[in-house]
């Protein structure tokens, strides 16, 4: 599952092209193209299918990668996290079981984000009994 809006079309098309060469399924919320739109509209959509369970977990990317991320986690059960570099990914895996994942799509680096997008794909939740009592405050 994948949603952008303008700002992160660019980047949201180099990970989908990367998704398809991993052989991986995705479903694209949008945007379609880079005429100016509403981040909400699409993180909205993307978080609520994760929320669901219509999709295990989410990419979304808009120019920061905040105000995308910021709409996600407005969703009961989402757990996004702007993530910057690999080290980022893997630890909200594993600590936090994130869902979701956003990223800047305004001056994006191709190899990094897509290391990024990797390693959070591949990390798996600890499982750490710690990091289950602490996703459950959360989630209260």
């Amino acid at each position: 599952m994948i949603a952008s809006d303008h700002g992160g079309y660019d980047l949201k098309t180099e990970v989908i092209r990367h998704l398809e060469e991993r052989g991986l399924e995705y479903k694209d919320f949008g945007c379609y193209d880079k005429n100016s739109c509403d981040y909400p509209v699409f993180g909205k959509a993307a978080a609520n299918a994760v929320a669901s369970g219509e999709c295990d977990r989410g990419i979304v990317v808009c120019t920061t990668g905040i105000g995308i991320s910021i709409t996600a986690n407005k969703i009961k059960g989402i757990r996004c996290a702007l993530c910057t570099d690999p080290h980022f990914a893997e630890m909200t895996r594993l600590h936090n079981d994130a869902n979701m994942l956003a990223l800047a799509g305004g001056d994006y680096d191709r190899e990094l984000s897509i290391r990024i997008v990797d390693t959070f794909l591949d990390t798996g939740f600890s499982n750490e009994e710690k990091h289950i009592r602490r996703i459950k405050e959360i989630e209260n």
